[in-house]
């Protein structure tokens, strides 16, 4: 009997995910990942945009003739088999399923691969991904596609003092490299932590060193950090530490998950967005160093304002165990994944703790806080919101000599300027209404309130003859504007017996001379604002009944 063997039509490769990466920065990354798991030190990438061309070089292991036809071409050959997930200097693998490299070796015309190890001579091949398709729609099987022969002249000075690695050579890259060089070292500086976990790895960019200073507008614009558990992190420790001068606030948050990294809030949203691109810092998860999933907030979605703020890298290297959870284009995990889920729910905790102690340290630096936030009522958050507005206007800049003092000035008025101007806003909202009132029902002025009015408009009129003042001060002539809240409680809700019957006139006798100190600006006592809140408190009831 015949034996019969499986035939693969080089389509599948198409079906595995050859246009699997969706911009120019995961391909990136899944170089930079292949180098990491062959114990490269070095990875050097060497970007022309205006040749359209891509090189990454590494002096990791490199390949034999073996290696590279039955490892590097074979789609699915996995690293991990027999139970081995670390390489030969222990890092964690980062590779997993073997079909990641289709989408690298497919994001350019032609693709020209050199390799060596420490005792082979170079092997290499060119992968033609025009050649490449019309051999897929002719239904070629991989045998009936052999890949072309190398010219070895082409790397001639990459080549130079090469002991062992791999050289790749990404010619014509498809839509072209449209990302700005400073952008590429800003995300390869942010999205690949490889070296939290082996500092001896180094990227390097057109023969730059990629470091953290590329993030330096990112960390200047940080006010806020919450460190979660213990982490040997640089960006931490050099950039964004509590001894730095523009960290305010530096909170460690214990978590009973083995979790690890930071979550930290910059002082406006706009300074989350990257310079001159379209991307935005988020709170992202990385595993074994690899960015796996971006804006991890968004599986725990709400509308406060506090999240718009926020940063942050969180590592949970316990996802890349026997289970694979990360979904095909390696850019996420499987959402319903019971660990996931399980991080998840801790990471809700901390962020839920977390908004509270962003409102508290934004409020304490008389900066707009969350407005969801329901510690402090509606109303004390607008006063202080219009506080801080009316701060910005007048503080001078934070070169002035006398900055630290005026801050210092400004800080001792907060609570008092909360509480004032919510009252100012309560004496102008009830007495403006009452006059509304009194002007719809038409009661008439009193021989003793008429009195008073000449009295009230000679006052002001020898005020402005001193001032030399020609022009009107009030909006019109309306006569109830001179009348304060005693007299106006008087015209409308005065009681027969002021001893036994409620009424605003009562309460506005108490009322006057604590609202006279809030409109002159005075800082009141804590008994004084404790008789305003009261009485206002019945003054507002009274007028609300009086309108309904």
């Amino acid at each position: 009997m015949n034996k019969f063997t499986f035939n693969i039509s080089l389509s599948v490769l198409n079906h595995l995910g050859r246009n699997l990466y969706r911009n120019f920065i995961t391909v990136l990354g899944e170089a930079i990942s292949n180098s990491w798991d062959a114990d490269a030190k070095n990875v050097w990438i060497y970007i022309d945009r205006d040749k359209n061309y891509l090189i990454i070089k590494d002096d990791g292991q490199g390949m034999s003739s073996d290696d590279f036809q039955n490892k590097f071409l074979k789609i699915g050959y996995s690293k991990r088999k027999d139970g081995v997930d670390k390489t030969e200097s222990q890092r964690p693998f980062i590779g997993r399923k073997g079909i990641g490299k289709l989408a690298l070796l497919s994001c350019a015309k032609r693709i020209h691969i050199i390799s060596k190890t420490k005792d082979t001579d170079f092997v290499g091949g060119i992968i033609d991904n025009r050649d490449l398709d019309n051999a897929i729609d002719d239904d070629l099987t991989p045998q009936q596609y052999p890949l072309e022969d190398i010219d070895l002249d082409l790397f001639k000075s990459m080549k130079e003092g090469f002991e062992k690695g791999t050289i790749i050579y990404f010619e014509d890259i498809n839509d072209g490299i449209r990302n700005r060089i400073e952008y590429i070292r800003k995300l390869v500086a942010l999205f690949f932590r490889f070296s939290l976990i082996d500092d001896s790895f180094k990227i390097y960019l057109n023969d730059d060193p990629i470091t953290l200073n590329e993030l330096n507008d990112l960390s200047l614009s940080t006010q806020f950090v919450w460190q979660i558990n213990s982490i040997n992190d640089p960006y931490l420790k050099d950039k964004i530490s509590a001894t730095n001068e523009h960290i305010k606030q530096y909170n460690k948050v214990e978590s009973p998950l083995q979790i690890s990294g930071f979550i930290a809030s910059v002082e406006k949203p706009s300074f989350l967005k990257i310079k001159q691109t379209t991307e935005t810092v988020t709170v992202d998860l990385y595993v074994n160093g690899r960015l796996r999933e971006k804006d991890l907030l968004k599986h725990i979605p709400s509308t406060r304002v506090v999240e718009s703020y926020l940063y942050g890298q969180i590592h949970f290297n316990l996802l890349d165990g026997d289970t694979d959870r990360f979904t095909s284009s390696r850019e996420g995990v499987i959402s319903d994944d019971p660990l996931f889920k399980t991080f998840l729910e801790e990471l809700n905790r901390i962020v839920q703790n977390l908004m509270k102690d962003w409102d508290d340290w934004r409020r304490k630096l008389n900066q707009d806080g969350d407005p969801e936030d329901a510690r402090i009522t509606r109303k004390e958050r607008k006063s202080r919101e219009l506080f801080n507005t009316v701060v910005d206007d007048i503080v001078p800049p934070q070169s002035s000599a006398n900055r630290s003092h005026v801050d210092e000035w400004v800080n001792s008025l907060s609570d008092d300027a909360q509480f004032n101007l919510s009252s100012y806003a309560e004496c102008f909202v009830s007495e403006n209404l009452l006059r509304k009132f009194i002007k719809h029902k038409n009661l008439r002025l009193s021989d003793e309130a008429q009195a008073k009015l000449i009295e009230y408009k000679q006052k002001e009129q020898n005020a402005k003859n001193i001032a030399n003042i020609s022009f009107e001060i009030r909006h019109n002539a309306d006569d109830l504007l001179f009348f304060s809240m005693d007299d106006l409680a008087n015209f409308v809700d005065k009681p027969v017996d002021q001893q036994k019957q409620p009424g605003i006139s009562r309460d506005a006798k108490v009322y006057k001379p604590v609202r006279d100190a809030v409109a002159h600006t005075a800082i009141l006592t804590p008994t004084a604002k404790q008789s305003l809140n009261t009485t206002y408190e019945n003054i507002k009831a009274r007028v609300k009944k009086l309108l309904e």
